[in-house]
């Protein structure tokens, strides 16, 4: 059987660099399917889609809210020459109504375990319209080692240097943090993988840099002491969600390679002023992560906001719009008080407003919005901030080649 799969290109934030990293969502599934199935790659991110070859099976992975139009109009263009096409990942999920309209079939939940009795319906003229497994979770032990091989690994970097690979540890989030869909895709259980799983998939992974995409490695202290010091003999260096404040967890993540995290900035009180000096005296990096248009934000508040995140030595800032995505506890409270200005899903970027502020106008919102990104960035571009976070990796990755040569360290195995 051969089978396309295709991510669709979305549009990217302005404020931001503009880079790739190699999408998780495709390389889970691709992990999924049967040894009997040849598969084609495109990010449409990074190359241009050709959709001139014939292939028994399209699927099209969907992560983001405004993928959804370009997935759209991909599985129309497809349908319409008689192809059959299949649609999942995590923005099927929230748009499954819509996107039911637009495939032959959608997939809902988590393939482990599932996708090739759903392939046997496809072989067998029996495939259905909708394969629902939301909320009924695959045991984690199921879960294998990406695809990573589909990739086309030299078209993720950035002015040359590799983009970070993306890999999880975890599913699932005990937290339920108000503008987030996880406990509607994931549930509020957090469900561990296996370590040496995730360990065997680490060590396997080329890259020696990688963003570990958790939700947040802070909801089992021992599990997260027991990953990261399995982690340590790695010598990988990498990127997470937030890390537990803790002296001993820090420290272990320190040794076990945490290059940064992103830390979510919602205030000005001293616990994140401490939260980020914790981070930093460890020797981790901080990029914050700041979401604008809160109800108990004014304009006033914001400039405040920006006005700290200059005081605590952050390494980056990302700021978006708060953004009512579907299934998520805002976008049901702002539906309800008829708060949401439109649905064109396109414009769901976490870049523009797309609902009424509770304490200024959509204007004032948009510009306290580019605000931010200019008055942080006034001194430093975001270019410069992030160079130094690569020179920084490359320190820490010297100093652990230089720790690795050492012949104690050889006599010893270490």
């Amino acid at each position: 059987m051969k089978l396309k799969l295709i991510y669709p290109k979305w549009p990217k934030l302005p404020n931001q660099p503009e880079f790739n990293l190699p999408p998780m969502g495709p390389v889970t599934f691709a992990a999924t399917l049967p040894d009997y199935v040849e598969v084609d790659f495109c990010d449409e991110n990074v190359e241009p889609l050709d959709l001139k070859d014939n292939f028994d099976l399209y699927a099209i992975s969907c992560m983001l809210t405004c993928q959804t139009p370009r997935a759209y109009q991909i599985a129309d263009e497809l349908r319409e020459a008689g192809k059959t096409v299949m649609m999942g990942g995590i923005a099927i999920m929230l748009h499954q109504e819509e996107a039911v309209q637009h495939a032959d079939s959608i997939f809902l939940g988590e393939c482990e375990g599932r996708t090739e009795s759903v392939l046997q319906d496809f072989a067998e003229g029996r495939l259905q319209k909708v394969y629902n497994f939301l909320g009924n979770f695959p045991d984690t032990t199921l879960i294998g080692s990406a695809r990573r091989d589909i990739l086309k690994r030299d078209l993720y970097n950035y002015r040359g240097v590799q983009m970070v690979d993306l890999v999880h540890a975890s599913r699932g989030c005990r937290f339920n943090c108000f503008p987030c869909c996880t406990p509607f895709l994931g549930g509020r259980k957090f469900r561990p993988r296996p370590i040496d799983k995730v360990i065997e998939e680490m060590a396997g992974i080329p890259n020696n840099r990688l963003f570990i995409v958790d939700n947040s490695l802070a909801q089992d202290d021992q599990w997260e002491k027991d990953l990261f010091r399995a982690m340590a003999p790695l010598g990988k260096k990498w990127i997470s969600h937030p890390i537990k404040d803790d002296e001993e967890i820090l420290r272990l993540a320190r040794d076990a390679g945490a290059w940064y995290v992103y830390q979510a900035i919602f205030d000005t009180s001293d616990f994140i002023r401490n939260r980020i000096k914790r981070y930093k005296d460890h020797g981790i990096g901080v990029e914050g992560t700041i979401i604008l248009g809160t109800d108990d934000q004014s304009l006033d508040d914001i400039k405040r906001l920006v006005e700290f995140l200059l005081e605590i030595d952050l390494d980056l800032a990302e700021f978006t719009v708060l953004t009512p995505f579907p299934h998520s506890a805002i976008c049901e409270d702002l539906d309800k008080q008829g708060r949401i200005l439109h649905r064109d899903w396109i414009r769901y970027t976490a870049g523009e407003v797309v609902f009424k502020p509770a304490k200024m106008s959509v204007d004032e919102l948009q510009w306290a919005y580019q605000y931010a990104w200019d008055t942080f960035y006034q001194d430093e571009s975001k270019e410069f901030k992030m160079a130094r976070l690569y020179l920084d990796v490359l320190k820490k990755e010297k100093a652990t080649l230089t720790e690795s040569l050492h012949p104690t360290n050889r006599k010893w195995g270490r």
